[in-house]
């Protein structure tokens, strides 16, 4: 008898159908799940990002870049009356004995160029910068009565910031007009300083998917007062100081466009009293009909009050809270001058001036002539 063993037709067919069967199956539950998923994800809401505390650190290093540069150009303008050597010049303009009476008004010009390196640390959200300032200064003064002194002087500079830890960076260009006047009274002087700055910053934050950049507004207000006492030995001498200053800073809003979820903040100020005390010693050296002029100073910084108002950070719907950075409340300033006087009207001086703070370490040079007709 001969046998098959191959499969009959009808059951080949009965085969097949079962399995498009179990496959149409698997879709219809794969579509199903698929389908399930899909709803649910689209009820679910979508996250909003949220602004990172970090986010603007190049806006509080430049609020502070201000106003530091603010003090800085006040303690220039007031070291202009207060400065030994150019007390005794004027009460004794030739350096060896003469009259006071002879020292007839006299019209004088300046210009310096200065650059200064600054370092802060971390402090709350701040995660520490560098920074670097370019600038430079003119001014004419005047001498409009016996002991009298007044002068204006305006101060143009530049400061590049860098805050790498927050992949951040910014630039602050300000310019400053300040106005000072002295009394000389015997070996008392006493000196004031006026200073209103205005400037602009623009910043630029990496956010991984390309630059967010902005660019707002900030300024400047401060008053200084200083006296001192002139106290010669010889061809030396030892100027005790004590100085009270006050300083008010404000940037304005701003706005990031570009790069992924770019920020928007609100303006900030900030506002510091503070008391200087020490002393500059100095001693001079005459030879050929020049003057030439050594001295150093140092002062204890009180930081009475420091009043920083907090940043609205906002991003979409969601917004924090970040507070403003300030100095340390106490502090030392120190520094030193060379000067050379080729003539009775002409004047050659370079100065080194350092900031210490917890926080802050600064150092500034200085190259400057001053003229006197």
């Amino acid at each position: 008898m001969y046998c098959s063993s191959r499969p009959s037709r009808a059951k080949q067919i009965g085969t097949g159908r079962r399995l498009v069967r179990s496959i149409a199956i698997v879709l219809v539950l794969i579509l199903a799940v698929a389908g399930t998923s899909s709803a649910q994800a689209q009820a679910l809401p979508t996250p909003t990002p949220n602004p990172t505390p970090t986010a603007i650190n190049s806006g509080l290093s430049a609020g502070s870049a201000l106003t530091n540069l603010g003090s800085n150009f006040l303690e220039r303008l007031g070291n202009q009356a207060s400065h030994g050597f150019g007390s005794a010049l004027r009460n004794n303009p030739g350096g060896g004995g003469a009259s006071e009476a002879t020292d007839a008004p006299r019209f004088r010009a300046w210009g310096d160029a200065y650059g200064i390196s600054a370092r802060a640390g971390a402090q709350g959200d701040f995660v520490g910068d560098r920074r670097q300032t370019w600038g430079g200064v003119a001014g004419v003064g005047a001498q409009v009565a016996p002991g009298v002194n007044i002068g204006i002087s305006v101060d143009q500079s530049r400061t590049s910031i860098d805050v790498p830890l927050a992949l951040q960076s910014a630039t602050l260009d300000l310019t400053q007009l300040g106005v000072n006047a002295s009394v000389d009274r015997g070996p008392w002087t006493w000196a004031i300083a006026l200073v209103h700055g205005f400037g602009k910053i623009n910043s630029s934050r990496d956010t991984g998917f390309g630059i967010a950049s902005a660019g707002y507004n900030g300024r400047t207000d401060g008053a200084l007062t200083e006296l001192s006492y002139y106290w010669s030995i010889d061809q030396s001498r030892i100027v005790p100081k004590a100085a009270f200053e006050y300083v008010r800073a404000a940037t304005g809003s701003l706005r990031e466009f570009g790069g992924l979820d770019p920020v928007m903040a609100s303006g900030a100020t900030a506002e510091r009293s503070r008391i200087l005390m020490g002393a500059e010693i100095g001693h001079y050296w005459i030879f050929d009909r020049k003057i030439f002029d050594l001295s150093a100073y140092g002062k204890f910084v009180d930081n009475v009050s420091q009043n920083f108002s907090s940043i609205t950070v906002s991003l979409g719907t969601e917004s924090i809270t970040v507070q403003g950075i300030g100095e340390s409340r106490y502090g030392a300033d120190a520094g030193a001058s060379a000067s050379l006087s080729l003539t009775n009207t002409a004047r050659l001086y370079l100065n080194y001036d350092a900031k210490f703070r917890a926080v802050l370490q600064s150092h500034q040079g200085t190259l400057g002539v001053e003229l006197k007709w």
